[in-house]
């Protein structure tokens, strides 16, 4: 078991922050430091991080939640999940792949069709249905919501 620190981002994190968004192969749009927290080991390396990302004014996004595979399994993922929830206002959205609809479930999330979508997350849809369909993936992107 790792003990680990729970804190926001500093500016000076931004470089880690990024790398672990391209190793663990999640969307690397809308980067900004400023929103992240993180969650560092003993030795203050960076081991997990998670955002709320806005889109427009009335959107708000849980975002970017990665952890290091070889620090998973020690409820890295749920302390970032938690922490963000905690004061966020509502509703707030997610994407994420339909393996991992589960996991957001126990927070409370539920997955919305299509009709239901903000604009951003029915465009975002579309083309990942797409994506799905060439790479012919058994796995579909989710949008949920949480009220």
């Amino acid at each position: 078991m790792t003990n680990f620190t729970l804190r926001p981002a500093l500016e000076t994190e931004s470089r880690a922050i990024k790398d672990l968004i391209h190793s663990v192969g999640i969307n690397p749009m809308g980067v900004d430091w400023k929103r992240f927290v993180v969650v560092v080991n003993a030795q203050d390396q960076v081991i997990g991080i998670g955002q709320l990302k806005p889109h427009g004014k009335e959107i708000l996004e849980l975002a970017s939640i990665a952890v290091y595979p070889e620090f998973r399994g020690q409820g890295i993922a749920r302390a970032i999940i938690e922490h963000l929830l905690k004061d966020s206002p509502r509703p707030l959205y997610l994407m994420c792949e339909s393996v991992n609809g589960a996991l957001y479930e126990k927070f409370g999330f539920r997955e919305i069709p299509y009709g239901e979508m903000p604009r951003y997350f029915q465009r975002i849809s579309k083309l990942a249905g797409v994506v799905s369909t060439l790479a012919r993936r058994d796995e579909r992107l989710l949008i949920m919501k949480l009220q």
